[in-house]
């Protein structure tokens, strides 16, 4: 009996290694699809993929290539290398696009490609270089695609849908997806400036898609994309937006005047690290522009003889400023030409001086 189980056991095993040896030759044999395999009946697209689909659709059609040429570059050809580039979308019926500022900065020749590949020369209207922003005229396209339907960032919240069009890394009508993270960011630009309201979203932004739109699920602009937060210069999850409020004001006046009027008041200041390290507590004013309303107003710079501080503003009409971003701040709170309180500290003593602001756009 011990015998005839042992041989049961024998044959078992050879029976199990022989199904192991042929089971792929059996699997080819039997279940290989040696032709073309009937296509898998799917249900309707989800409420979000029908959505994005919907805002890319109306969306992308107006949303543009940006390209510039440096002065001493070669041919200004998008199809070519050692080119800036970003994106754009169009404005109006007149063939305005708006991109950032810092896409065609230092560009002498700019030229677009639109959506239907067609490659059109570019006019630089104006630009407002203190929000990133820039209105170009597009030369003689053969159709103008239509503007895209604007928002208001005020209606904003955090957690709503977003969505992106734009070129990054040269790849034309790329659609990226996310939620509003944050609201009421502040981003800096040139100078200390500050942009202030700034849309967070984490709808992959890398770079290329610098000027395109930021859209919600109405498939209405509600930023221009200008920024990104990345150590490894790639998306991180964390893009910064120009609110649609601000390129609402300041598109008309770029179209209308070229530039928009910014108020200042005619001094160069101390950079706010080097306060810090000399433990003051507000903007130090390194030298007072010519002419300036500063000027006239008495206010002193350091002397540069002696490197004896002069004036260092504490205050704007009685708001406090510790930065050169919270002196710009507050000036561009108020309209050019009317007169702003200074508090300043000069020689150890607190004193008032009354200086009336001036546009100082051109010059930044």
């Amino acid at each position: 009996m011990t015998t005839g189980f042992f041989r049961l056991v024998l044959v078992a095993l050879v029976a199990l290694f022989a199904a192991y040896v042929a089971e792929p030759y059996l699997l080819r044999l039997f279940f290989s699809e040696a032709e073309p395999r009937a296509v898998s009946v799917r249900g309707d697209l989800g409420g979000l993929e029908i959505n994005a689909v919907e805002v890319f659709a109306q969306a992308s059609p107006s949303v543009v290539h940006v390209f510039g040429r440096a002065p001493g570059a070669g041919m200004l050809d998008p199809r070519g290398g050692g080119l800036q580039s970003g994106s754009g979308f169009v404005w109006d019926r007149a063939g305005h696009v708006v991109t950032n500022n810092h896409v065609i900065a230092g560009a002498q020749e700019v030229s677009v490609r639109l959506a239907d590949g067609e490659i059109v020369e570019a006019a630089v209207v104006g630009r407002a270089p203190n929000v990133d922003i820039a209105v170009l005229r597009l030369s003689r396209p053969t159709r103008i695609p239509p503007p895209l339907p604007i928002g208001a960032s005020d209606e904003l919240v955090v957690g709503q849908w977003t969505y992106a069009i734009g070129n990054p890394f040269g790849l034309d009508q790329t659609l990226t997806t996310g939620v509003i993270s944050a609201l009421q960011r502040t981003l800096p630009t040139g100078r200390g400036r500050e942009i202030a309201d700034v849309i967070q979203t984490d709808a992959a932004i890398n770079p290329g898609n610098s000027g395109g739109p930021l859209l919600d699920s109405a498939a209405r602009v509600i930023g221009v994309n200008t920024a990104i937060f990345s150590p490894s210069g790639a998306s991180a999850g964390i893009g910064f937006a120009v609110p649609i409020d601000v390129v609402n004001d300041v598109v008309p006046e770029l179209i209308r005047d070229g530039t928009v009027p910014t108020p200042g008041i005619g001094v160069v200041v101390g950079e706010d690290a080097i306060s810090r390290r000399l433990g003051i507590e507000g903007v130090v004013v390194l030298r007072v522009v010519r002419g300036s309303p500063a000027e006239e107003a008495g206010l002193r710079g350091v002397d540069m003889r002696t490197g004896a501080i002069g004036d260092i503003i504490l205050a704007v009409d009685g708001e406090r400023v510790e930065t050169f971003a919270d002196l710009t701040r507050t000036l561009g709170d108020v309209e050019v030409g009317e007169s702003v309180r200074l508090l300043v500290l000069r020689d150890g003593e607190p004193r008032e001086v009354v200086v009336e602001t001036q546009d100082v756009s051109a010059r930044l």
